[in-house]
């Protein structure tokens, strides 16, 4: 069973594949009538508002697998839909965890938590001096001139509008970015990249390579919608690939140099 609240105006359908219902499985929870909608069972596709609250009778897909645990880390492949926060507390039930990094709610892949105190320090140091490789894989519509560049710009949060802003010049409140892409893929409209990010800013690969035409596919916030349902992508199409971790001593010593990978993506 699943239940969900609904945040915004939506079509249930919507909600449920966003929350990882294949759609195959909302069909026949549909057709059975195994669906509630505020405590009233449906078989069509409503409409919901905000404060909706939603029951669906169907098995809840598991929201991470392992990738590599021990004494002092995990590191799990979270699935889209599934928010950093609420996998926190899903795996707090496991034990003591520490909350070290974060993945938008529909970007896949790669996720460290920490099981003590001194391990937690240690990633959220890697993290903030940049030492760990993060590489992310993503299906970004049309074809960069070159086959791999370093994007350089400034970022600015629009709090107001909850998304970021790309621009040429330093600005007040901007701060800089740098992406790095190399094309692995070149489809019938779209390129599939290696993205390594070599800073780490709020929504970065998103806005930034939409920045320059190149809009992640099935996102809804920097992308466009017509061509996201033209290609049939309701969630966007970006995997954290792989972090290379890299200390120099310390209590997390042992695992200089170690790949953390998952073997999806798009």
């Amino acid at each position: 069973m699943i239940s969900l609240v609904s945040t915004k105006k939506t079509e249930l359908v919507k909600l449920l594949s966003e929350n990882g219902v294949p759609f195959s499985v909302i069909q026949k929870a549909l057709r059975k009538r195994d669906v509630k909608v505020n405590g009233v069972r449906t078989g069509e596709n409503v409409t919901l508002n905000q404060g909706d609250e939603i029951v669906a009778y169907v098995a809840a897909a598991p929201s991470f697998s392992v990738l590599y645990e021990d004494e002092n880390i995990l590191a799990v492949d979270k699935r889209k839909g599934v928010g950093s926060e609420a996998l926190f507390a899903e795996l707090s039930a496991r034990g003591k965890m520490y909350f070290i990094h974060r993945l938008d709610t529909n970007t896949d892949g790669v996720m460290l938590f920490a099981k003590n105190s001194a391990a937690a320090e240690a990633l959220i140091a890697g993290f903030r001096t940049r030492a760990f490789e993060k590489y992310y894989r993503a299906e970004v519509y049309g074809f960069f001139e070159k086959e791999s560049g370093v994007l350089r710009d400034y970022l600015v949060k629009d709090a107001d509008a909850s998304l970021v802003r790309i621009c040429k010049t330093r600005m007040p409140g901007a701060v800089q970015i740098v992406t790095q892409y190399t094309v692995l893929e070149k489809r019938q409209k779209t390129s599939v990249l290696e993205v390594k990010l070599i800073t780490g800013k709020t929504h970065q690969i998103r806005a930034h390579l939409a920045y320059y035409g190149h809009f992640v596919i099935g996102d809804g916030k920097y992308g466009k919608e017509s061509i996201n349902r033209a290609m049939g992508a309701g969630k966007q199409r970006l995997t954290s690939q792989r972090i290379v971790l890299h200390f120099s001593g310390g209590p997390l010593g042992y695992l200089d140099g170690k790949i953390i990978e998952t073997d999806r993506g798009e």
